[in-house]
């Protein structure tokens, strides 16, 4: 790579970002944009604007209005968008555009070819329904993604960001992308001093799922799982932490949440605005999903020093070490994920040992300040 230039080099120059949901900025990018104002830079963020909006422009980020759909197509309303988001690029006239997602990816690459934008970072966290799903449509759609990323990610001044070494080998394997043009930066990092060890709570064993309530983040098996563990006699809470996503297609619905919960097998608590609470008053943390970018809710509890039981799938087992800060259990397979929760539920030494080792790799590899160095380094790189 060429040397980079120092960081007030970065002073006047405008980053952009385009993300479906502003919530999700706020969550997932929201440090970047902070470390791009105090190095002098203008920031802007086009997203479906909603309650977090107001509060991300007191903090000097502008914020325009783009009605962005994650979920389906509809040629007449996607031409329309993209023709309005070229026409604010125009307007806008970034230095940087950083795209956020498949979607996001592909109509903003297309905008800022139309409009000229001289540098494009694309940010796949993870590769989304369309690969991780066997659906009809994730199934139907896939040819139609991997063209559409084959184009839109050989652009010259461009980049691609991805979050672990299985999406690495995925898109140089279907070529999706110039093995050139790929950087690898380890998730969003995760606050240490915000999400910081306390020891176990006293009381019931209690296991959280934290992640959005879809089935492709395991729901379905963890709920199974904690019948399986049920019907052995080994006693523990079993807590789904996270929101309804209506727009993902593989979206679970508060009726059948409802229903688990009717059969006392385990507890929805909803979105929390307090995850390290959440994770403070857990003993493990359990997320049996199928794919992953780089699962910011395992960051977390890595900093936390919370044990894991996860599933080996990628981007889950770039952050669990099989064995040393928790366990690796089969994709979809309730009865394996039931097996590894258990061992972890009756062994209090185990549990913390693995705790323990869970903070050490998150300060050592996924602090937020990591994480904001790499992606900066990617933009002078750019520019």
């Amino acid at each position: 790579m060429a040397d980079v230039e120092p960081a007030t080099s970065l002073r006047g120059r405008s980053l952009l970002f385009l993300v479906t949901e502003d919530s999700y900025f706020e969550s997932h990018r929201l440090p970047l944009a902070l470390h791009a104002l105090q190095q002098g830079m203008r920031v802007l963020l086009l997203t479906r604007t909603g309650e977090r909006a107001a509060h991300l422009a007191g903090l000097g980020i502008e914020v325009h209005h783009l009605p962005f759909e994650r979920a389906g197509l509809n040629p007449l309303r996607d031409a329309a968008l993209l023709w309005q988001l070229a026409s604010l690029y125009r307007r806008l006239r970034p230095d940087v555009v950083h795209h956020v997602a498949i979607k996001p990816v592909i109509y903003g690459s297309v905008a800022a070819r139309l409009a000229g934008t001289p540098c494009v970072v694309n940010a796949l966290a993870g590769l989304g329904f369309v690969f991780s799903s066997s659906s009809l449509t994730a199934r139907l759609l896939r040819p139609l993604v991997r063209a559409l990323l084959r184009r839109v990610l050989s652009r010259r001044v461009s980049r691609v960001i991805l979050q672990n070494r299985d999406d690495v080998a995925l898109l140089l394997h279907e070529r999706l992308a110039p093995e050139s043009h790929i950087r690898l930066v380890c998730g969003v990092g995760v606050d240490l001093d915000v999400f910081h060890p306390l020891p176990e709570p006293a009381g019931r064993m209690r296991v959280v799922l934290p992640a959005r309530m879809l089935v492709d983040k395991g729901v379905y098996e963890f709920v199974e799982a904690a019948r399986i563990l049920r019907g052995r006699g080994i006693d523990a809470e079993f807590v789904l932490a996270g929101g309804i996503d209506a727009h993902n297609p593989a979206a679970l619905t508060p009726e059948q949440l409802r229903a688990w919960e009717g059969e006392g097998l385990v507890r929805w608590m909803g979105q929390s605005d307090d995850m390290p609470a959440v994770l403070s008053a857990s003993h493990i943390v359990c997320l049996p999903s199928y794919r992953e970018g780089m699962p910011k809710a395992l960051l977390e509890a890595c900093a936390c020093a919370r044990p894991i039981v996860t599933t080996d799938v990628p981007g889950c087992r770039e952050v669990v070490r099989d064995g040393q800060n928790g366990l690796l259990a089969r994709a979809r397979d309730a009865r394996d994920l039931a097996d590894k929760l258990g061992l972890l539920i009756v062994d209090a030494g185990l549990r913390a040992r693995m705790g323990a080792q869970a903070r050490c790799i998150a300060e050592r590899e996924y602090g937020i300040g990591r994480s904001v160095e790499q992606t900066f380094a990617i933009y002078r790189e750019l520019l």
